[in-house]
């Protein structure tokens, strides 16, 4: 009997999803489920949620709830982090103080300012986290799905080099997805290579029955329809010829030309039909929202008489399959360091990128240089988030202002005595959660 342990279960859509998805697999629909959250009610509710999936599946899966994290962990043979590290009183600085300055955010938990404090704040969490995987279960294979993934991936490989650790996100298949949609083409006929660094990374080969799909997608996205659909991304992909992986709103975030004036948010942020086109705060409004409203959610869901018990796409259940499951292989793009995979990024850096996923393994495969101009705009993420990481791990509040005054988006907007003020008034607001660091100025 395996036993996958969840932290941070009680982010209830998703624990719920990839309890279903884990349990579809004959290996593991005897595992035990050990959800750990440190909030009583969201815990209570999720342990009733997944008892009621291993009830309509009729499956022998044991399930078990807890505040403790090592009783969460302990002999574990795959965990799922989810965690935020700090509530949503103290996420919106992250957004609000920015604005102040003229730094507009649309979600803010990848990079920039706003990621690089959410980082700040985490990475003592996660790194606590992988000293009890140490101690609990260190063969266990360890999947991060909390943001900013690169930061959060790149720390723990850095401080836990033997533990089995990658991130996921649910970008990179999503895209490909609606990329194919777009098309017309049957996901089960397209492949593609797609590398970079989260949620900054590029399809560099799509194709629908081994042949480039790249011209239809460029037909494609003639159509106003389409275009209004992902304006940001569209409009990169007609200005630098490859399709990135993450949202527009997230993506208008990442570079200097989207947000730095209200007349191009206005024109490219606002009116998209998208998920998520790029308006202010989005993700900090959909959250406060939520808070007076995952309650009757959660209820509506215990009110319906029957589930969908059938296998989604989450990347998470298939790995762990695939290692301690029927150890069919499974390939997957997942963030990993970057030691001889894409060339022409800092060696070490976090990169997301093809990973096979097999028996007590996952290896992360070659994919050679970006594009150059693709390299020059994801090596400066990728080098801003290097600097952040340094700090973190040092304590050197110094190096947080170095890594946002070279951010995109910032330099876009802000001179370098503002971002200092900035910077400032974003360490007072976090102080409490920050004991890595002890001086500010």
């Amino acid at each position: 009997m395996k036993k996958i342990a969840f932290i941070g279960a009680g982010s209830f859509g998703f624990t719920r999803t990839l309890v279903k998805d884990i349990l579809s697999f004959p290996a593991l629909r005897d595992c035990t489920i050990a959800l750990m959250d440190i909030d009583d009610e969201r815990l209570a509710f999720i342990k009733k949620a997944v008892d009621r999936i291993v009830e309509a599946g009729k499956y022998p899966a044991k399930v078990i709830a807890t505040k403790d994290r090592v009783e969460a962990l302990k002999d574990a043979d795959g965990v799922v982090c989810t965690i935020l590290a700090g509530g949503v009183n103290i996420w919106r600085y992250d957004i609000e103080i920015p604005k102040k300055y003229g730094v507009d955010i649309n979600v803010g938990d990848t990079r920039g300012p706003s990621g690089i404090f959410r980082a700040l704040r985490t990475i003592p969490v996660m790194l606590d986290i992988c000293s009890d995987i140490e101690k609990y279960c260190p063969n266990a294979v360890f999947l991060n799905y909390t943001n900013p993934m690169a930061m959060l991936c790149r720390t723990m490989q850095e401080k836990y080099k033997n533990l089995m650790i990658t991130g996921l996100c649910h970008s990179v298949q999503g895209t490909a997805a609606m990329l194919a949609d777009w098309i017309g083409a049957p996901m089960d006929e397209v492949t593609y290579l797609c590398a970079g660094i989260n949620h900054q990374a590029f399809y560099l080969e799509y194709k629908w029955n081994g042949k480039d799909a790249y011209p239809l997608i460029r037909e494609a996205i003639k159509k106003p329809e389409i275009y209004n659909h992902e304006i940001v991304r569209n409009e990169m992909f007609i200005h630098l010829d490859y399709y990135v992986t993450e949202s527009s709103g997230h993506n208008s975030e990442y570079n200097a030309w989207f947000r730095k004036r209200p007349e191009l948010i206005e024109k490219y942020c606002i009116h998209g039909t998208g998920w998520n086109p790029g308006e202010y705060a989005f993700i900090l409004n959909e959250y406060l929202e939520r808070e007076n409203t995952w309650k009757k959610e959660i209820t509506d869901w215990f009110e319906q008489k029957e589930i969908d018990l059938k296998r989604g796409q989450e990347y998470a259940a298939y790995i762990f399959n695939a290692v301690f499951g029927d150890n069919t292989m499974f390939e997957f793009n997942g963030n990993v360091r970057n030691f001889g995979l894409i060339d022409n990024l800092p060696e070490g850096c976090c990169v997301e990128v093809p990973v096979l996923a097999s028996k007590n393994s996952i290896r992360p495969l070659h994919v050679g240089p970006l594009p150059s101009h693709l390299a020059v705009l994801v090596n400066t993420s990728a080098r801003c988030e290097e600097l952040a990481v340094e700090a973190a791990l040092e304590g050197d509040p110094r190096k947080v202002f170095h890594a946002i005054c070279f951010d995109p988006l910032t330099s876009a907007v802000l001179s370098l005595d503002e971002i200092k003020s900035m910077v400032d008034e974003m360490f007072n607001a976090n102080r409490d959660y920050l004991p890595q660091f002890k001086h500010f100025n």
